[in-house]
């Protein structure tokens, strides 16, 4: 909720430390520079019943337009889901293939894919591989690491619910396919959100903290890296969405916005890298806008701040509409990417919960809503925005209570002349509703009807016993929901909870190995 965030933006000021991740590297030196490879097998993360690896091959003959890898396992493991290539085993024997993007390699240019296994006794690496049916021959490197207990699965009692229609092995997912290629283009049709082969895909992922208060704090752009090894880290964890908080003075490049701050142009940029490389690699991206402008001192301030310094109870005419207008503009046409129009409406609390027609009005609608001193853009208003650009992304719409209340969601929903609308619920423990009667009539009654997404899922402790009853029963309903949050700020407390330690992907010990042992059993 919005103190949480605050308070979580102060935490992570000078949280850019990193820690080294373990790892195998086992170079197989080509037979032949004339037609050889190296093939570079790096187990990246082990524990007790599964591993995750990134294989990286160089070419040390002539240019190639495709490739093909063999190997064969000397033990019992199984591959349970490959990125960035498909892949087929019978027995111990693998074949990887390249995806439509990744097949040319020049002479002594590289190709990388990374695939997550499972085994039982000892995880020993492959005695050789074959490009193309070439053998690179060599002599392997050390052994695999210890198994990691903060990564091990069966950290989480209720990771696989036996209610859950999707607790079905990750190698074969509906539509996206284990981050195989590009993220699968995303519409709405009935109460399901499917690909373009028309197959229902949930969002199954994290929150990535930072693009809403790093800018507007005087502190750049994403506190801490964005590039290949930091998405290859969520791909370890099945990440199938990340869930991107923006600032809308930031994007838009306002005075409010500090020197030594990210800014306009630039900030766009780094916004489109970050969503341009996530999308290449197989990760949806749902874009929030987080914090707005406004002055706000009611009821749930986070800040007195007339600045987009934090949440504020709704969007605001002066600059919402434009921001909406510039970022659908920028990535219309790439229906990869997801837009939630505004993070945790709360116009009831700023309301004193007095008129709940008055404030589902407010949500819908916009204009003058009491408790609210300045003028506000309601979701009718920003869906007809970013329809007059053109664009046809799918849209995320919250309901009351910082997005936790969608009782009377489907009565409020705006009119989309796409019907391409999402209901955006969060869900911690310390919200109202909070339990599995309430879901069943308040949320369940709109997901019967819409697509559900939980944006936000998390709780007020180190444990994982709340995230994994929202799991569970959004499992068992077809809703998809992203932790909060992918950040390795140290934090434990009772503002939130971090998933790793690192940017490497290390989980933390309870919450974020809890939310990781169930996300790799899942399908989208």
């Amino acid at each position: 909720m919005k103190q949480r965030r605050a308070l979580l933006a102060s935490a992570a000021v000078g949280a850019l430390m990193l820690a080294g991740a373990a790892a195998v590297t086992v170079p197989t030196m080509a037979a032949a520079a004339s037609s050889g490879c190296q093939v570079n097998y790096a187990i990246a993360s082990q524990w007790n019943v599964g591993f995750s690896t990134n294989v990286t091959i160089t070419n040390l003959g002539s240019p190639i337009t495709s490739w093909t890898l063999t190997w064969s396992f000397g033990g019992n493991q199984q591959i349970t889901q490959l990125w960035n290539g498909s892949y087929t085993q019978s027995g111990a024997n693998v074949t990887v293939k390249n995806l439509s993007y990744n097949g040319s390699i020049a002479t002594n240019g590289t190709a990388s894919f990374g695939f997550n296994g499972s085994y039982s006794g000892t995880n020993a690496v492959p005695a050789s591989f074959s490009l193309n049916g070439v053998v690179c021959n060599g002599t392997l490197g050390s052994p695999s690491p210890s198994a990691t207990p903060s990564s091990t699965p069966s950290s989480s009692p209720s990771s696989s619910p036996s209610s859950s229609p999707s607790s079905s092995p990750s190698s074969s997912p509906s539509g996206g396919g284990g981050n195989n290629g590009p993220a699968p283009a995303l519409h709405v049709s009935g109460n399901h959100i499917v690909t373009a082969a028309g197959k229902t895909y949930r969002l199954l992922g994290v929150n990535r903290s930072s693009g809403e208060f790093a800018c507007i704090q005087g502190n750049g752009m994403w506190d801490g890296p964005a590039d290949q090894s930091t998405v290859d880290a969520m791909k370890t964890w099945n990440v199938h969405v990340v869930r991107i908080p923006l600032n809308e003075e930031c994007w838009l490049g306002t005075s409010d916005v500090p020197a030594a701050g990210t800014s306009g142009a630039a900030y766009q940029q780094a916004v489109k890298d970050y969503v341009n490389l996530l999308v290449a690699n197989g990760i949806n991206v749902i874009l929030d806008l987080h914090w707005t402008y406004g002055q706000y001192t009611g009821s749930g301030a986070g800040c007195s701040d007339v600045k987009a310094t934090c949440q504020k109870p709704m969007p605001d005419m002066q600059y919402t509409p434009t921001f909406w207008t510039q970022v659908a503009t920028a990535f219309k046409g790439d229906n990869a990417v997801i837009f939630d129009l505004f993070n945790e409406p709360y116009p009831d609390a700023a309301d004193g919960w007095n008129n709940p027609t008055e404030e589902w009005t407010c949500l819908r609608d916009g204009g003058t809503c009491n408790g609210i001193t300045y003028p506000v853009a309601g979701m009718q208003t920003l869906v007809n925005t970013v329809r007059a650009t053109g664009a046809s992304n799918v849209l995320m719409v919250g309901g009351l209570a910082w997005a936790n209340d969608l009782s009377q969601w489907l009565a409020y929903e705006p009119k989309d002349p796409d019907n391409n609308i999402v209901a955006s619920w969060h869900s911690y423990n310390f919200n109202s509703c909070s339990n599995v009667s309430c879901w069943n009539t308040n949320i369940g009654a709109v997901a019967a009807k819409a697509p559900v997404d939980a944006g936000e899922i998390g709780q007020n402790s180190c444990a994982h016993d709340y995230i994994d009853q929202v799991m569970a029963w959004a499992d068992a309903n077809g809703v998809g929901y992203s932790a909060w949050t992918w950040n390795p700020w140290g934090v434990c407390s009772s503002n939130g909870n971090d998933l790793i330690t690192d940017w490497n992907g290390t989980p933390t010990s309870t919450f974020g190995s809890g939310y990781k042992a169930h996300l790799v059993t899942q399908t989208p």
